[in-house]
């Protein structure tokens, strides 16, 4: 795992090299995958690596979190409170949807959520403009096969570094970077309402995806949920498709 972080830390900064870019951010969370990339960037570009807190009607824990990860990893850090931008543009939304008679009161929750890691995206691309840098995501294998981040959201980013490893390999590397326990130990959850948790929500574990990308067996019932997220969500995970010419 020492020569898998060293791996990847030549890789983050030879892609900035070849971008001809100054350095590489990251949106920090305060949980473990985010943790992770703050490290392996600040890393790869010690000079020119920057973490970007972003609460958005969060759990005050979330932030509290991620203020230690940029402690432990000593990275330059900024905080964008994006609540009020969310509520007015959520709002100004949902009333135009209900003024057209259109408002779909069973996706709101998700909508909500999913405007939360687009307006984030936004922000780090128009901080990472600002500074040159590259904007580095945080997926893992687990999380990019089974489609579980938001198309533009989460998944708007120039750079994957945690793409090939599972949820169980990106808590070694934690422990190895030296991410605080406590995040690496915490329930992982995107923070998407309150009481969410990333395995609830998708129905299975992060233990049962990472065996099942290992070709390992798992009960039929898992292995069915795994599938059925990887096929239901192909389109999150190719550039947008045209017509043939």
């Amino acid at each position: 795992m020492n020569q898998k972080v060293e791996e990847i830390v030549q890789w983050l900064r030879k892609q900035a090299e070849q971008a001809n870019v100054k350095g590489l951010l990251v949106g920090v969370s305060g949980g473990i995958d985010s943790a992770v990339v703050a490290h392996l960037i600040k890393r790869a570009c010690p000079d020119h690596s920057l973490g970007v807190i972003m609460p958005c009607k969060s759990n005050p824990d979330d932030q509290a979190h991620a203020e230690k990860v940029i402690e432990s990893c000593g990275i330059q850090s900024m905080t964008v409170d994006l609540t009020e931008t969310h509520t007015v543009m959520f709002g100004k939304i949902v009333n135009k949807l209900k003024e057209s008679e259109s408002f779909n009161e069973e996706h709101v929750q998700i909508a909500d959520a999913n405007l939360r890691a687009r307006l984030r995206m936004s922000t780090l691309y128009t901080v990472a403009t600002n500074h040159r840098y590259l904007v580095v995501g945080t997926d893992n294998a687990a999380e990019w096969y089974t489609g579980y981040f938001t198309k533009y959201g989460d998944g708007g980013v120039d750079l994957v570094p945690l793409v090939n490893l599972t949820k169980g390999e990106v808590r070694e590397m934690a422990e190895i970077l030296g991410v605080p326990d406590e995040i690496v130990n915490k329930q992982p959850s995107a923070g998407l309402w309150e009481g969410q948790t990333d395995e609830n929500e998708m129905g299975t574990s992060y233990d049962m995806i990472d065996r099942h990308l290992k070709g390992k067996n798992i009960p039929e019932k898992d292995r069915e949920i795994i599938e059925a997220m990887h096929n239901r969500t192909k389109h999150k995970r190719s550039i947008a498709p045209g017509p043939p010419q």
